[in-house]
This record gives structure tokens, C-alpha cells and sequence, in this order.
């Protein structure tokens, strides 16, 4: 008899940035964003969640909230600092996704919106009680997660393939 193995996928967007005259890619956290982070690296501590890998955008942003985020956890996770997260479509973060080795069971994406919102409700095929009406009518601030689990291999991962189980924003 073969048990099913239980993945869980947390979809982090970056925290509030700032808009200095850079370029989008090198926008920094604002004030506000580097309190978010930290109190997003808070929940996922209090809630037991550390990812063995996190695959992070290579905006500034992006990698500013994780490294934020990563040092309030029990330990840091491996991490790939990942270009393709960048200005990513929902389907394009699937396929980056799909060749996660199956030996990881927890895994944290940092990355964007719209992309991440329209990712965790693309791939929710259920939910725990009223998450998916909450993402649906809240949006995905920044520094929200969503927590979504899937039973198989990352290659099956596909649209409706999970259930969205929490979301968490930090200003609930």
C-alpha cells in the first residue's frame, strides 16, 4: 500500500516597496514592507512552516522580504534566487514549479502580484472553509501568503490540483 506524500506550497509576495527613481527590478522595501516581512517570517514561525527550499524573485524587493522573512525562522531554508519569477505569468511559475525535485515537501514562493493571487486561485481546485471567497474579495496585499497543499509529485502539479487551506495577510 502506497501513501500519498502531502506537499504544501506557500505563495509569499513581496512586502511594500518603495518608489524611488530606479528601475522596477531594483525597487526597495519601504518602511512599512521591512515591518511585513518580519511579521510574515513571525507567522510562518508561529504556524510551523519552514519550507526546506524557497525559490525567490531577483527583484530587490522580492529577495529583501525573504531574507527579512528568513531571519525570524527556526532555520533558513536553501534558497534559489529565481529570474523567471520576475514579471512571471501564473503558468510560467507552474513550469518553474514542475521541476522542484519531489524530495521537497515544503516550498516558499516569493514573488509577484498579480501573478501569485491569480496562481493560488488557479491552483485551488478547493478550500478550507471561506479562504478562497476571502482571496477572491480581499486581493493579495503585500507580504500575504497563501498556503496551499497537494497531494503527488511537483510535475503534476497543475491549475486545480491543490486546496488552498490558509491565507494571511498582515494587516487582518
Amino acid at each position: 500500500m502506497s501513501v500519498e506524500v502531502v506537499r504544501r506550497i506557500v505563495l509569499l509576495r513581496h512586502a511594500k516597496a518603495d518608489w524611488p527613481d530606479v528601475a522596477d527590478h531594483d525597487r526597495p522595501l519601504a518602511e512599512r514592507g521591512r515591518q511585513d516581512a518580519l511579521l510574515a517570517g513571525r507567522w510562518l514561525a508561529g504556524a510551523g512552516v519552514t519550507p526546506e527550499l524557497t525559490l525567490c524573485s531577483t527583484a530587490v524587493r522580492a529577495r529583501d522580504t525573504w531574507k527579512l522573512c528568513a531571519s525570524v525562522l527556526p532555520r533558513r531554508p536553501r534558497t534559489t534566487y529565481e529570474s523567471r519569477l520576475y514579471e512571471a505569468t501564473p503558468g510560467e511559475v507552474i513550469a518553474v514549479l514542475n521541476e522542484v525535485d519531489d524530495a521537497v515537501r515544503d516550498l516558499l514562493v516569493v514573488g509577484h502580484n498579480p501573478t501569485l493571487h491569480a496562481l493560488a486561485d488557479l491552483l485551488a481546485g478547493t478550500s478550507e472553509g471561506d479562504t478562497r471567497a476571502r482571496l477572491r474579495a480581499t486581493g493579495f496585499p503585500t507580504a500575504a501568503q497563501a498556503v496551499l497543499t497537494l497531494t503527488g509529485g511537483w510535475k503534476s502539479l497543475e491549475p486545480g490540483a491543490a486546496r488552498l487551506v490558509t491565507l494571511w495577510t498582515p494587516h487582518d
